[in-house]
């Protein structure tokens, strides 16, 4: 077994139904999730919903509904999309638990002690949209309303008693450890960004409010509730049994391995939770990923825009599994990236049904017609083996581009892979071996064998369609380990292959 994994998700806000942006997170993180279970890895992944604070009040009271009662609502779509996302996930965490509530104020406790956290005033613009503060540079006057610059939400002047975290005294110490964690913060754009942000000054951070009662009461004073951030972030701790910090559980996935999170998040992640942890002396992340947005046309998707893709409905249309890969394959990790009807459906077309799917049905079919479905005899020779090996001589570096977030790298190699092994079975025309049936059957045997190692390559991706391809060699989710694609004669063992129906039919357009 290699060294455990623990990934999470954003834990979303159910103050309006799930969109594409949530799906992406949850997709890119579910990937690699399934990827490093394969490679060896014993996984933890976590999603789950953020259900405090003064949004999800207001919401709660427009529809004259309990604050908990909406949450439960709300937070049984996000867990439902779970599902229909398929996400291997091991936990869904609700920060309404009393799991949480007792790591949050244990933090918070810990943090008072320490004397990281004071009472005073706070005055300043605060956006209920964002559960965020920002100074008066970071706004901007729109038509008569004051909005943030950066999301372009409302903000609103708030002067109230408050408890506030000592953050500008981790100014140099946050440095200091971006500095020896050159990787803690990815791309390399967001790191920069942080950096920027951290070096113009640090202000404490106001971490409690009064103005609302929804949320975790600050334990020596009910007057307070503790401010959503320093909430939210903690259900990474609360998921995994802290403050237990003897359970297995904390043990072994703490600190995390990497946050997926939205780059609208990044300054929460990358400065706010590192320097709580740090002052209560508990490790922070390892790795900090502010991935773009999905786009509609050029905008953010908002509820206040009126632009938001529905994943269901995608689904509903087009499947699951070409919504996983599209949104994999086009879209830049990292960079901001839309999605449209045209693409989607040039992608499924080229890629799913011309590559993948049309590679499994003509080896497949020429096997069943020429042998019956038996896997073949075979005698390997140099061409053979130079397309086979190149799955073993990549492993290393795909492992490694994979530890840096690199999914284009691997989904590129993955396509690239099928490019060549569609070309090999061309090239080779088994079909005019006939009197050669050794040629034949070697030719038959080796487009198998690429059918598997790519099918297994494309398991994170596609679950449900690359399983469905594996199962014809009587593999079942359990039999599916990444270091096999360095195998070349995995299938001698097998007698027979089972016969495929169409993975992907063609869009007509």
């Amino acid at each position: 077994m290699k060294d455990n994994f623990y990934i999470t998700t954003p834990i979303y806000y159910p103050s309006a139904k799930p969109h594409m942006g949530h799906a992406y997170s949850s997709i890119v993180a579910d990937f690699f999730a399934r990827l490093k279970r394969i490679q060896g890895h014993k996984v933890f992944f976590l999603t789950g919903t953020d259900e405090h604070g003064q949004k999800i009040q207001r919401a709660a009271e427009k529809f004259n509904k309990d604050p908990l009662k909406f949450c439960d609502e709300i937070s049984k779509t996000f867990r439902n999309l779970s599902s229909l996302l398929n996400l291997s996930n091991d936990d869904f965490i609700r920060t309404t638990e009393k799991r949480h509530a007792s790591a949050v104020t244990n933090l918070w406790n810990i943090l008072e002690k320490k004397e990281e956290i004071y009472l005073s005033k706070y005055s300043g613009w605060y956006s209920v949209s964002d559960e965020a503060f920002y100074n008066e540079d970071e706004i901007e006057d729109l038509e008569g309303k004051k909005i943030s610059k950066s999301s372009g939400s409302p903000v609103e002047w708030v002067e109230e008693e408050s408890y506030f975290f000592k953050l500008s005294k981790w100014q140099e110490p946050l440095l200091k450890f971006y500095s020896e964690n050159p990787k803690f913060i990815l791309p390399e754009s967001r790191k920069n960004e942080v950096i920027s942000f951290v070096k113009s000054g640090l202000k404490d951070l106001s971490v409690s409010r009064k103005s609302f009662s929804w949320g975790i009461k600050v334990p020596s004073n009910k007057d307070h509730v503790i401010y959503v951030w320093l909430d939210a972030l903690t259900n990474y701790l609360s998921a995994i049994n802290y403050p237990k910090e003897t359970e297995k559980l904390y043990k072994d996935f703490w600190p995390a391995n990497i946050h997926i999170i939205g780059k609208d998040i990044l300054r929460f992640h990358a400065v706010y939770w590192p320097a709580f942890l740090l002052a209560a002396d508990i490790k922070p992340p390892q790795r900090v990923y502010g991935h773009g947005w999905i786009l509609s046309g050029d905008e953010k998707m908002s509820k206040s825009k009126g632009n938001i893709l529905d994943p269901i409905e995608i689904i509903d249309i087009y499947g699951l599994d070409a919504l996983r890969y599209y949104l994999l394959k086009e879209v830049s990790f990292g960079n901001d990236g839309n999605i449209s009807k045209e693409k989607l459906e040039s992608c499924i077309n080229s890629d799913l049904a011309n590559n993948y799917g049309n590679l499994c049905q003509r080896v497949i079919l020429f096997c069943e017609k020429n042998l019956g479905l038996k896997i073949p005899e075979y005698n390997f020779t140099k061409e053979d083996l130079k397309i086979l090996n190149d799955f073993k001589e990549n492993i290393e570096n795909i492992e490694k581009q994979i530890n840096d977030q690199n999914i284009n790298y691997y989904v590129d190699y993955v396509v690239n892979q099928l490019f060549k092994a569609n070309k090999y079975f061309n090239d080779q025309a088994p079909w005019t071996k006939k009197d050669d049936s050794l040629r034949l059957n070697t030719i038959v045997f080796v487009s198998l064998e690429l059918i598997r190692k790519i099918s297994i390559l494309l398991y994170p991706i596609i679950p449900n369609t690359s399983l469905k391809v594996l199962n014809i060699f009587s593999m079942e989710e359990k039999d599916i380990k990444f270091d096999t694609i360095s195998n070349n004669e995995y299938l001698k063992d097998k007698k027979e292959i089972i016969k495929l129906g169409i993975l992907f039919e063609k869009i007509k357009k």
